[in-house]
């Protein structure tokens, strides 16, 4: 250990290393099921959304396709979107993996779930949630699902994470993020290159397309496997 790192521990409190140590756990935790399982696809969305809404009906339809064609579907675990894509997936015997979290509107995992973990903190399930996809595909949502697009939009811009295909599925929900879009684009803050880490659709067989086009990956592998983040000393 280096003489900075003891000087760092000394500083910190009893109630510092137990908060670090209750996180560590957490990430452990959620990476051990995710090394559990190859890599499927990540489904984000509302939880508030019935059943019978047209965009759960499309989640449904998505999940189903999906385990059609042998691929695991990977959501938070509750109800809405979530509770959709994991029903479609089990209804004809698709792994469909839940890592939820407590929370006032996402209280209990939904009932379509073949694995499920309830994680305690935000970032642990997230970088579950990354680690464990191929492909992402986001849903309307909330505060929830607009963090979660924009830190894997983020993540992918930065190369601190590999970069894979993203949906954004409904044209309409999604116009106006769009327009957003291509005004950081005249205002210079973002690349062309930038505007094309996602898509914006209608059609869920395009996510099953990408998902057959990267395959099965082995359970032993990752896309995470050898990754080597950018850096500021590569530019060094």
């Amino acid at each position: 250990m280096l003489k900075a790192e003891e000087e760092l521990l000394k500083k910190l409190s009893i109630a510092d290393l137990e908060r670090a140590n209750a996180y560590a756990k957490d990430l452990v935790r959620g990476l051990q099921i995710v090394r559990s399982f190859p890599q499927g696809v990540t489904v984000f969305g509302s939880a508030r959304l019935p059943q019978d809404d047209k965009y759960c009906k499309m989640a449904f339809e998505l999940g189903h396709l999906l385990a059609e064609n042998g691929h695991a579907v990977i959501t938070g675990g509750g109800p809405g979107i979530m509770e959709a894509a994991s029903h479609g997936a089990y209804e004809i015997g698709g792994r469909t993996i839940g890592l939820n979290i407590t929370l006032k509107h996402e209280q209990h995992p939904n009932p379509y779930l073949t694995d499920c973990l309830t994680f305690e903190y935000f970032f642990a399930r997230k970088v579950s949630l990354a680690m464990a996809a191929k492909v992402f595909v986001f849903f309307p949502g909330g505060f929830g699902t607009m963090d979660e697009v924009s830190e894997i939009l983020c993540l992918m811009q930065e190369a601190k994470m590999p970069k894979m295909p993203v949906f954004l599925i409904g044209k309409t929900y999604w116009r106006n993020f769009d327009r957003i879009i291509k005004k950081m684009l005249e205002m210079k803050l973002i690349n062309l290159e930038d505007t094309k880490i996602f898509k914006i659709t209608d059609d869920i067989r395009e996510v099953v397309k990408a998902a057959n086009k990267i395959g099965h990956p082995k359970i032993s592998e990752n896309f995470y496997d050898g990754f080597r983040e950018a850096s500021a000393l590569d530019q060094a």
